[in-house]
């Protein structure tokens, strides 16, 4: 696929884009004077994006892909020869002072740091793209640091652009190394298109899903429309799309 058509396509999931491309569609129907069209059009596009903006839907649509891979513990995972997180976490936390590694149950860096202090394997491959010295895993170096894992056992992977190139960059770095099975942490909702791609670039992968749970206790966090649930919904519905087109590559 093209990048610019990739480009499009990835943006369309967010839905206030479609959203929009369908109500330009629906003046484009009112400029033909197809008005039944142009009405239908519309309310498609506007329904589209309320029904993702409320939290019940939103964490439903998430859910489908979220429970393909539950979290498991740290204590039951195998010997592997490297660890591997993927950029793409909050690392806001690392300048709060006191922050303790049992606080971070969402964070993709802490779930790399409790499975190499728990003896799991002895190398941590952070893979996030960026000017070397400036990118993503430079900076989940520093904070897989403040967790305990020394600069010894670390290795930044700097190069990746996508999930794609965070899979051909491992498996390549792999190779060289003679590793042959690997844990993967990223977060549930990624977890299944970033499996997928890894097993096609051919590493043996054992997933380490990171949770990215939200507590709903009151009926209005549930059902009232808001622009967080929108955001999520989009980052679901990005990976329903990643998940087909890594399938169309095969």
């Amino acid at each position: 696929m093209l990048p610019s058509i990739q480009d499009l396509v990835v943006s369309l999931t967010y839905p206030p884009t479609l959203s929009a491309w369908l109500l330009a569609c629906a003046g484009a129907c009112l400029l033909l004077r197809l008005r039944a069209a142009a009405a239908t059009i519309a309310a498609v596009a506007l329904a589209w994006s309320l029904t993702w903006s409320i939290p019940q839907a939103s964490d439903w649509l998430r859910g489908r892909l979220e429970s393909r891979y539950p979290v498991v513990a740290e204590a039951t995972l195998p010997q592997t020869d490297a660890i591997v997180v993927l950029g793409g976490g909050h690392y806001g936390w690392v300048e709060r002072p006191g922050i303790r590694i049992e606080q971070l149950e969402n964070s993709r860096i802490a779930a790399g740091a409790r499975a190499w202090l728990s003896g799991r394997a002895p190398i941590v491959i952070l893979s996030g793209g960026g000017a070397p010295g400036d990118s993503e895993a430079s900076t989940m170096a520093t904070a897989i640091a403040r967790l305990g894992v020394p600069r010894s056992a670390l290795i930044l992977e700097e190069r990746s652009r996508d999930t794609r190139d965070n899979a051909l960059f491992t498996a390549a770095l792999a190779e060289r190394r003679g590793m042959r099975r690997v844990l993967l942490v990223t977060s549930s909702l990624h977890m299944p298109r970033a499996s997928l791609l890894f097993r096609q670039a051919g590493v043996d992968i054992v997933p380490v899903p990171v949770p990215e749970r939200a507590t709903r206790a009151e009926w209005h966090d549930r059902w009232l429309p808001s622009f967080g649930a929108l955001w999520r919904s989009g980052r679901a519905w990005k990976e329903y799309a990643g998940l087909l087109a890594a399938h169309l590559r095969k």
